[in-house]
């Protein structure tokens, strides 16, 4: 038997020491991997209403995008009935948080609200409202519909840095929001359906139909959604959802017909903002004589040190009064960008100050990188 060379068995232990070692790599970098995943959509095609989200949109979702797993909820709203499913009982339901899903039968159920839901910043680290493609929550005209403020006393403070804390995380999926109305709300304007502070926020799988915020002044606006200070700068992701989507349910408010915020960054995916309206005038700050507003037909951005990520989306037929008929993006200190792909963004009416791309109100210097999309 011959007798193994000394200098030759160390390069075949270190070779194979190697070889474990980069296998174990690899494998620790693929267990960190996170792919991009399929968001299963029950409001594809919605037994009445547009449907949410861009039929067209085909661009990937990562998964903190995607919807949350209610599997197992803290609160089912109903007992097999639309009677059981009344305001009150989703009132409470978001009052305590955690995981909310319906019980409300077999067939879609509107839900009418005579007043807000609103979340208790000490309640559960996480509230997500799921509606199985089933619910609808309407505002009637007459209330917002669902609120969280961090910074708000009368929802508990729970730390000392209420403007820029991880929690709540909100997340509203598989679900309709209708008929908001924010008008009479002075003190926490805008937002005709949903108004959000602090903590994080997504919607996924949603529709946004004819909600409505305050008609005038130079920085009120999101006649669906209005966002301030998420945790750490990070996006709030808008999935699969819909802003109107045909004549008749459109949403609007003085700016931001659909969305609007101040310092926040937005991640959009695969979603359509159509026949919203911006219908302040005079823009912000107020033109001499006017009561300000009209900007953002789609879209309202301000602030500061912000991103706005356009993915998969289509964005047509918004209108405006001032600036941006689809999109009004202002970087106050110039540090922010916009990302636009794989997205279609036609047919949006009136307005000014296009120094780049038609309907995008920005300033010269935003950078801003269009790949694979349509802007005229």
């Amino acid at each position: 038997m011959p007798v193994p060379n000394p200098q030759i068995s160390k390069l075949l232990s270190l070779a194979i020491c190697c070889t474990l070692t980069f296998i174990f790599i690899n494998c620790s970098n693929d267990s960190n991997f996170e792919p991009n995943i399929i968001v299963q959509n029950p409001l594809e095609n919605p037994e009445n209403g547009p449907a949410a989200g861009n039929p067209d949109g085909d661009s990937p979702i990562p998964p903190e995008a995607g919807p949350e797993d209610v599997a197992n909820p803290d609160t089912s709203i109903g007992d097999g009935t639309p009677e059981s499913c009344t305001c009150d009982a989703f009132v409470d339901a978001v009052a305590k948080g955690g995981k909310i899903t319906f019980d409300c039968g077999p067939d879609p159920v509107t839900i009418i609200m005579d007043k807000p839901a609103k979340v208790f910043n000490n309640a559960n680290r996480d509230v997500i409202i799921d509606g199985g493609g089933l619910v609808t929550l309407s505002g009637n005209g007459t209330t917002r519909i669902l609120y969280m403020n961090t910074c708000d006393p009368n929802q508990v403070w729970t730390t000392d840095h209420c403007q820029n804390q991880d929690h709540p995380r909100l997340t509203v999926q598989n679900i309709t929001f209708a008929d908001g109305n924010s008008i009479n709300d002075t003190e926490y304007d805008g937002g005709g359906a949903i108004w959000v502070r602090g903590g994080r926020f997504k919607a996924v799988n949603c529709r946004f139909f004819n909600n409505v915020c305050a008609s005038t002044g130079p920085d009120v606006g999101g006649g669906a959604i209005r966002v301030f200070s998420q945790y750490d700068n990070l996006p709030v992701y808008i999935v699969n959802s819909t802003f109107g989507g045909q004549e008749g349910y459109g949403n609007s408010g003085s700016n931001g017909g659909a969305i609007s915020s101040i310092g926040v960054s937005w991640t959009i995916i695969n979603s359509l903002f159509s026949h919203n309206k911006a219908i302040g005038n005079g823009g912000n700050p107020a033109q001499s004589g006017s009561p300000g507003g009209g900007s953002g037909g789609a879209i309202y951005n301000d602030g500061n040190t912000m991103t706005l990520t356009v993915l998969g989306t289509t964005i047509e037929q918004n209108e405006v009064n001032a600036y941006g008929s689809s999109i009004f993006f202002v970087s106050n200190d110039h540090s922010g960008n916009i990302k636009i792909d794989n997205s279609t963004i036609t047919n949006n009416i009136g307005g000014s100050w296009y120094p780049v791309y038609p309907s995008i109100s920005m300033h010269g210097d935003t950078p801003i990188a269009v790949t694979n999309s349509i802007i005229e």
